[in-house]
């Protein structure tokens, strides 16, 4: 069901690749920021913490539960974040789209946007034109809050709130998408 899921995605600005080995060291280097890590797991915290979750993501996305990727700048090729593909479902087909990161200086330039984008076309478009699931931060439906969701390490429990989008709203989304992508851009 999710074969074709993990493939090099690329765009203008980012380019997407599956989880590798290769980028350990490039996504320790990028994760040295604390203001990444304020609402999110401690992976920068120290370098353990970041092997665990570099190991776990890998081990993951080998055993089909997820996606990882690493987010590379695409005019240097460095890595400066990752994001993926996570809560893969079946029978009824959906994932969801998180556990996204970026070093400070991609924020703001529309680096995100153009990764969910790439994200979002290849699950409706690529792949498939079923629904696929949630995700945060879009023109989506606002879903709920699911409350009290994960425990973050020094800060405590956290909320999330949860967006959707499914193959309806996908065509007014990418529209979405696209235009404040080219507004980054301008």
């Amino acid at each position: 069901m999710w074969e074709g899921l993990a493939e090099r995605l690329e765009g203008k600005l980012v380019v997407l690749e599956p989880l590798d080995a290769r980028h350990e060291a490039g996504l320790w280097a990028a994760a040295q920021h604390p203001e990444i890590w304020t609402w999110t797991f401690p992976r920068r915290k120290s370098r353990p913490h970041f092997e665990t979750w570099f190991q776990t993501a890998l081990a993951s996305s080998d055993e089909g539960q997820e996606c990882a990727f690493a987010t590379l700048d695409r005019a240097s090729g460095r890595p400066i974040g990752s994001t993926g593909y996570h809560a893969l479902r079946e029978p009824h087909p959906g994932l969801e789209v998180g556990g996204t990161w970026l070093e400070p200086s991609a924020w703001g330039t529309g680096v995100n946007v153009e990764a969910k984008l790439l994200m979002l076309e290849h699950a409706f478009e690529r792949r498939n034109k079923r629904s696929r699931g949630a995700l945060a931060a879009l023109p989506a439906r606002f879903e709920g809050v699911f409350r009290r969701h994960t425990l973050v390490e020094d800060i405590g429990v956290r909320d999330s709130a949860f967006y959707s989008v499914t193959d309806e709203d996908w065509p007014e989304v990418r529209a979405n998408l696209e235009l404040r992508l080219a507004a980054a851009r301008a």
